[in-house]
């Protein structure tokens, strides 16, 4: 049988096609627009997801036998804000993860409400981000489009709804809304209240792996599908990524280097951080997992090389950095504000350190350290909590550069697990279709029959000691210029 898994990521989705043994078949992708309509704003039309589904979804199975198509699952970007009227019709373009304004909606949540409450809520606090805040920010600016809500979905979860014509999300996925009691799986009603919404208006929970209806007729007719492919719930597209590198089961890790970057950690038990630094989820494998996640990782290289620079050769740039650990030129990597562990919608890309011999090279090293030095951040915060981390594994398209690896090696001084596949949420999206289908009996059993390491990288302790200084020195810029960046802004 064949199990196709759909990643509807910020700037692509990507589909995945898989054999019931894990091998990949095909894979495509198809990009499609993102819009900035105003500085630190950050939309898509869901419709572009929709098309880019579609075509995808015939494509990805035109050369297959396409009865043996049994399931279809997701990973999907998340906090995303889709809203549907009475007649299912979008009523404005979905508001992105890397939107920040929501900012006087996160100040009151996390300032009026109190974080406490939060907490107490949804085992977290407010970030511009998360999808509570966006409401309360239609509410308060668009009072009109407010009034018209009649169902509030996440972006993944929209094309299950087109698929399926079920309303639902999946635990993972809910549990960045700020309107999911974590704990306890169920929506929370003092934040549908806060939030002004009915639990009418949220879609119903499912686990990851569950199945949550049947393809269409009509778009099985379209698709050359059976009308019995299982439409699987599927995970936020850390927790699919996650399976799809097996961080799965208790005190697995992994690091994400795509769009945004996230250190993410598995565990058979729910958790949170005294300061909420780390976000506090609901995993794809049934059980819970840390994130610490920051808004701009590999799209800070691509800025860099892309935009200011000018180049596509992104090894050839990479090929003359030679010293590592012993670069003075350091870069703070918050191009759309930052997240973990900072929490600050304000904070901008900042260099400091430069000199008159200071070239082009140091400053696109300072770029790839600059984002393993914020990742540090939050391992530092995991560490804080007596969780001993002696291994990662590593994906997303940074993870393709052997450089910037290496770096994540030494900066965080561990073991570093390089996958024989770097799928992603598509492959863990495929894997929970798998699984929903009973291929397997669990996601533990797939994930470590799948998932495959072919080489680790280990610290060198030399240049380890030396990026121990580095990473103290940078630990110093954002608390030294934190308050500069809200006169900027």
């Amino acid at each position: 049988m064949y199990y196709i898994g759909i990643d509807l990521g910020t700037s692509a989705v990507k589909l995945l096609l898989m054999e019931s043994d894990g091998k990949i078949r095909n894979s495509i992708s198809k990009e499609y627009p993102i819009y900035f309509p105003h500085p630190g704003w950050s939309e898509q039309h869901p419709g572009d997801w929709w098309k880019a589904v579609y075509e995808g979804i015939i494509e990805l199975t035109n050369d297959i036998e396409k009865n043996q198509v049994a399931g279809i699952s997701f990973g999907g970007q998340m906090h995303g804000l889709v809203i549907l009227d009475d007649q299912d019709n979008v009523i404005r373009p979905a508001i992105l993860w890397n939107d920040g304004r929501s900012t006087n909606e996160t100040d009151y949540l996390n300032n009026v409400i109190g974080k406490d409450k939060l907490s107490e809520y949804t085992a977290n606090i407010a970030f511009a981000g998360f999808t509570a805040p966006k409401i309360l920010w239609v509410k308060n600016n668009e009072p009109d489009n407010f009034k018209r809500i009649c169902k509030v979905m996440l972006p993944k979860d929209y094309i299950a709804y087109l698929l399926s014509g079920t309303f639902c999300t999946d635990v993972s996925d809910a549990s960045g809304m700020l309107l999911f009691d974590v704990k306890n799986k169920c929506w929370s009603k003092q934040m549908l209240d806060i939030c002004s919404l009915t639990e009418s208006q949220v879609p119903k929970i499912f686990e990851s792996y569950d199945i949550v209806g049947t393809l269409k007729p009509e778009l099985a007719k379209n698709f050359g599908l059976s009308n019995e492919v299982k439409i699987v719930a599927g995970a936020a597209d850390n927790a699919a990524a996650a399976v799809g590198t097996g961080t799965v089961g208790n005190g697995m890790c992994n690091v994400s280097l795509g769009t945004s970057g996230t250190i993410f950690i598995s565990s058979k038990y729910f958790g949170v951080d005294k300061y909420n630094a780390l976000h506090s989820f609901a995993h794809a494998d049934g059980k819970y997992h840390l994130l610490g996640c920051m808004l701009s990782a590999a799209s800070c290289n691509k800025w860099w090389l892309d935009g200011i620079i000018g180049t596509k050769d992104y090894a050839e740039e990479q090929s003359k950095i030679t010293k590592l650990g012993e670069n003075n030129v350091f870069f703070l990597p918050y191009l759309m504000g930052e997240r973990s562990p900072h929490n600050n919608p304000n904070a901008r890309g900042t260099f400091i350190g430069m000199t008159m011999d200071t070239t082009r090279t140091d400053m696109t090293q300072a770029i790839l350290e600059g984002v393993a030095f914020a990742i540090r951040d939050s391992f530092e915060v995991v560490k804080a909590l007596g969780v001993k981390i002696e291994r990662t594994k590593i994906s997303g398209g940074g993870a393709k550069s052997p450089l910037w690896r290496q770096i994540f090696a030494n900066v965080l001084n561990i073991k570093v697990d390089i996958l024989e596949s770097e799928e992603g949420p598509s492959l863990g999206g495929a894997i929970l279709a798998a699984v929903a289908c009973g291929e397997y009996s669990n996601v533990e059993e797939a994930a470590s029959k799948i998932v495959k390491i072919v080489d680790t990288i280990e610290p060198d302790q030399e240049i380890a000691a030396k990026y121990e200084v580095k990473y103290r020195q940078f630990a110093k810029i954002y608390p030294t210029v934190k308050d500069l960046f809200k006169e900027i802004c």
